[in-house]
């Protein structure tokens, strides 16, 4: 709960300065990350929210590596805010 909480507080700063941000993507889709991981623990059999929940991993996995090429600092400083591991670098 403290986390989304936390992820509301930097979405609504940053929909305010600019909602197509790379860091604002990276924002909504791990807040949906969240919202869906806790609901397949309840619905363990829910195969199409699975399916729902690896394109978002995958978008924000992509959209990781790009702002990893393009500034690291805001790539290391995103990282730590949302508290998620590094993507590995292939």
């Amino acid at each position: 709960m403290v986390k989304n909480s936390l992820i509301s507080v930097i979405s609504k700063k940053e929909k305010e300065e600019n909602p197509g941000s790379v860091e604002f993507q990276v924002f909504s889709f791990t807040n949906k990350i969240r919202r869906l991981t806790s609901h397949l623990e309840l619905h363990k059999k829910d195969h199409l929210s699975q399916r729902g929940l690896r394109k978002i991993l995958g978008k924000r996995q992509r959209l990781l590596a790009y702002l990893y090429k393009k500034n690291r600092v805001r790539y290391k400083e995103l990282i730590s805010q949302l508290n998620i591991r590094e993507t590995k670098t292939r």
